[in-house]
């Protein structure tokens, strides 16, 4: 049974009543420090529950594993994701949030993970809030899969290396599909994220009412 000492995390309460709370995936390289910032300004005063990957890729912390750039180990994923799926749980338990209210962020990897919970395990999220997500199960999306009730907010750059303009638009149709309420915003940068997609995500989360 997983715990929330499996994975090692930072957890910050709720600072304000009736906020959601906020699961941050950090990217490639990163750590569970690393979108506390970025927390605080997409939800002053929500709870802040920050996860480190446990995938290690040359010395560099990940969610899943990948078998070269922009190829993926699916089956890793499907299982890491499910993994950290259980964690969430578990720290809904320990932490005493509402289950219900329990919004991702996340950047590159982080945010490929995000869009993999969305659509492997729909009713652990209530939305998201993505950068430079791309459409990470590759063929492997499964199909019964009702989003409806979900919110995304999706930040893409036209001139990304790493996550394709074209894999971008792909993620948000796959949800779209599914019945997500998706917001999608374009940048004309690479692989980052762009001082206007934090406000832009900023003013999304405040319309959505989490």
């Amino acid at each position: 049974m997983t715990t929330t000492d499996d994975f090692a995390h930072v957890f910050t309460p709720a600072t304000e009543p009736g906020t959601p709370t906020l699961l941050l995936l950090h990217g490639t390289g990163a750590d569970e420090n690393d979108l506390l910032p970025l927390g605080r300004a997409l939800a002053p005063g929500a709870a802040l529950l920050s996860p480190r990957g446990k995938v290690a890729e040359n010395g560099m912390n990940r969610w899943f594993r990948r078998v070269r750039e922009g190829v993926f180990d699916v089956e890793d994923l499907i299982a890491r994701t499910a993994e950290l799926a259980d964690f969430v749980t578990a720290a809904t338990r320990t932490y005493d949030l509402d289950p219900d209210r329990i919004v991702v962020s996340g950047f590159s990897n982080g945010a490929n993970t995000g869009a993999a919970l969305l659509l492997l395990h729909p009713r652990l999220l209530c939305g998201a809030a993505l950068f430079a997500a791309g459409a990470p199960l590759q063929g492997r999306e499964p199909e019964a899969v009702d989003l409806s009730r979900i919110r995304v907010f999706l930040s893409s750059g036209v001139d990304d290396p790493v996550t394709t303009i074209d894999q971008a638009r792909l993620l948000a149709s796959q949800l779209e599909d599914r019945g997500a309420r998706v917001e999608e915003h374009e940048h004309p940068g690479g692989h980052r994220l762009a001082p206007e997609a934090l406000d832009q995500a900023r003013d999304w989360f405040e319309r959505s009412r989490f």
